[in-house]
């Protein structure tokens, strides 16, 4: 049976060119068991009819707040006790400016203030207006007051621009649609998090380092949060926003990341070990820039810290989750791992098969425990994140 079996959804649609994604929602939903009535803003009926979403939801719309006929019953009120939860797919800037600052002033707004179920949230706009401190600052509050976001997606917009901004498909949007009816998995729970590389300097303008994005770990991070986990995020040198609602700690070497870790781990229940550390550091590093001069040069390395090994050796250690980048035999050196360093968990991946691992939107994983193993297949990194924490919340136990 479907978490969404008989629940009654308002699926609020504001005016931006996702609008046209809404019908298939609509009938994903409603596959579900879902009931949906659709409200829908004016900006939204330049996108998709009314008569489109009546036809596919099997109920009237909504678009009037002034509608004489509906107000004579107090429309919006009974609208807003009749749902168990309110959906907005898409929900554009200005729509969440408003919901952020309590403004009514049309049905969907006025919905949203005078209902007590849970509201989900799909964000869909240009990759500037969202990373705009504006609507950052509308997000923030929005999150602080109890409300669920889903996305935004990262690739190429309507527009041409490419990032973060695109409406999740609805496939999607209904996977995070059922935990708005589920106990957040990870309630309370304090997890570090170590994601991207590690640059280890060989002089003040060249280093060692990896192709790590820090993608996958930015990922786990938000998708814990929105979880109900309280997330200490260590990072390597990357170019990714910080999630809502995450305390950040940035570092660059693996000893700056090996301390870190170790402080945040003193009171963490989980640590999740995503970050590409490199193994090895130049034994001595150059004062002043190194000049070029023989054919070839030579330089001497030193091995870094262990950070997981580390974490994972201490007695009173936290559920320790690896990570495994490899490019063969990936089943033989994740195994290995998991029982050489002691974890509870291990994550592998192949970065050889191209689209996934470093530096793309997706990837696959094989994850590895004591007593089972389960293979996650290729999607967006979001969608990853949130499987493997399931898996994790599964073989969790208490230190």
């Amino acid at each position: 049976m479907s978490l969404l079996e008989n629940k009654k959804i308002v699926l609020g649609i504001t005016g931006g060119i996702a609008a046209y994604k809404c019908a298939d929602l609509t009938r994903r939903l409603r596959e579900q068991g879902a009931i949906v009535k659709v409200v829908m803003t004016k900006g939204a009926q330049a996108f998709i009819t009314p008569l489109t979403m009546q036809a596919v939801s099997g109920n009237p719309v909504m678009d009037d707040l002034l509608d004489p006929a509906a107000e004579a019953a107090m429309g919006h009120i009974e609208l807003a006790k009749w749902a168990d939860t309110i959906l907005i797919a898409p929900a554009t800037a200005n729509f969440m400016a408003s919901l952020s600052q309590g403004l009514a002033g049309d049905l969907l707004s006025t919905i949203c203030l005078a209902t007590s179920a849970p509201i989900a949230i799909c964000p869909a706009m240009n990759q500037q207006m969202w990373a705009a401190p504006a609507t950052q600052r509308n997000l923030a509050t929005l999150l602080a007051d109890g409300h669920a976001i889903f996305g935004p997606g990262t690739g190429e917009q309507a527009c041409g621009d490419i990032g973060a901004g695109r409406m999740l498909e609805p496939l999607e949007i209904i996977s995070q649609l059922q935990r708005v009816f589920t106990q957040p998995l990870l309630n309370g729970k304090k997890i570090t998090i170590t994601a991207g590389p590690t640059q280890e300097a060989i002089d003040p303008v060249r280093y060692l380092s990896n192709h790590s994005s820090g993608k996958m770990g930015f990922a786990i991070a938000k998708a814990a949060i929105n979880l109900g986990a309280k997330v200490t995020l260590i990072a390597g040198p990357v170019s990714l926003a910080t999630p809502v609602n995450c305390q950040r700690i940035d570092v660059k070497s693996a000893e700056q990341m090996l301390a870190a870790t170790q402080q945040a781990c003193l009171d963490s229940d989980i640590f999740i070990a995503c970050a590409a550390v490199a193994d090895y550091a130049p034994e001595t590093v150059a004062e002043n820039k190194i000049k070029k001069s023989n054919e070839t040069m030579a330089i001497a390395l030193k091995r870094n810290p262990d950070i997981l090994a580390t974490i994972a050796g201490q007695q009173d250690k936290p559920f320790c989750v690896g990570f495994a980048a490899e490019t063969q035999d990936v089943e033989h050196y994740a195994k290995d791992k998991l029982s050489r360093k002691n974890l509870d968990m291990i994550a592998a991946n192949n970065v050889a098969i191209s689209g996934q691992g470093f530096a793309s939107d997706n990837n696959a994983l094989s994850v590895f425990w004591k007593n089972g193993q389960q293979d996650l297949t290729l999607a967006d990194k979001e969608t990853l994140a949130y499987q493997l924490l399931e898996l994790i919340e599964q073989n969790y136990s208490p230190k």
